[in-house]
């Protein structure tokens, strides 16, 4: 290939990478046809003339997202490149995220169900607007102040100015006809009354080996032990799952919180969780087989990759 080929390489690539020119428009400029110019096209190419990137869009990874997916049959994953994984930096890239996808997919017709934990009242501090006419607090209150499913629920509608249901209960109860007596109560069976209107969920997930859960913090050590020993692994609004995602029914006759067959009736059930003292409780949860869209950094979706 002599100057001259490489001369018309040079401007074919120009013209069509650069210019957005189409094939034809570029051979009429340079007097061979098109199949010359896509020639050119592809020896630029191989010649390193030409390189293409695709950059990820912010920080999360596209392909390791679309492999967790496809992996589980979810709608949606979101896999996010953290710079390590200690709690803080994995809380915060997971709660920026989380922030973006909500404040991109809510509208003003849904009803929003928020849980409790540290990683949604980051998320909440990172939201900028948002649009929905209600949020709905979807368990009672367990956790450090500033931690719970009401902190998250008064963050959120404070932002976005909807009308926000809270639940004034604790998440757990010495009995069960202390909880019936709380959710009869006309402030209480109210919102519980909204679960079933609910569009959009956003939970959190607790771990119990290791433990990393507000309902087991809430727990007397023989009560721990006793769950531990059946094969509780992980927690979500209350309800506890083994290792295999199958449901163990101990507590929640004692909870105030959304059940796991309204969880399964919502539209979207996003889980948003991730650092690995949470990678088995997150696959638990999968194989529980009611969330939607998972949220998590990119160390743990290859650690669950690497499970399946």
């Amino acid at each position: 290939m002599g100057i001259d080929d490489d001369v018309k390489m040079v401007l074919a690539a120009r013209r069509f990478y650069l210019d957005d020119r189409t094939r034809i428009e570029i051979a009429e400029e340079l007097g061979i046809t098109r199949f010359r110019v896509a020639k050119l096209l592809d020896d630029a190419r191989e010649r390193g003339l030409v390189t293409i990137t695709v950059s990820d869009p912010g920080a999360v990874n596209a392909e390791l997202s679309e492999r967790l997916r496809s992996t589980f049959g979810l709608q949606r994953v979101l896999a996010v490149q953290t710079a390590n994984e200690e709690n803080r930096v994995v809380r915060e890239s997971l709660g920026r995220v989380a922030a973006e996808l909500l404040e991109s997919i809510v509208v003003e017709t849904d009803v929003l169900g928020l849980s409790a934990g540290r990683t949604l009242i980051t998320m909440s501090h990172f939201l900028t607007r948002l649009s929905s006419a209600e949020i709905v607090q979807m368990t009672g209150m367990a956790g450090e102040m500033g931690e719970t499913a009401g902190d998250v629920v008064r963050s959120v509608s404070q932002l976005s100015g909807a009308l926000a249901r809270p639940i004034y209960a604790p998440l757990l109860v010495s009995d069960a006809e202390t909880a019936q007596s709380l959710r009869s109560q006309e402030e209480i069976s109210s919102v519980f009354a909204r679960f079933g209107e609910i569009t959009k969920g956003v939970v959190a997930i607790g771990s119990w080996d290791p433990p990393e859960s507000q309902l087991y913090n809430n727990l007397q050590p023989v009560e721990r032990e006793r769950l531990a020993g059946l094969g509780a692994r992980a927690e979500v609004c209350a309800s506890l799952y083994t290792a295999d995602g199958s449901r163990l029914d101990e507590l929640g006759e004692r909870t105030l919180t959304i059940s796991l067959a309204q969880l399964r009736r919502i539209p979207e059930v996003i889980a948003v969780a991730g650092g690995p003292r949470k990678t088995a409780a997150i696959r638990a949860v999968l194989d529980a087989g009611f969330i939607t869209t998972l949220i998590t950094d990119a160390m743990t979706a290859e650690r669950l990759l690497a499970r399946s």
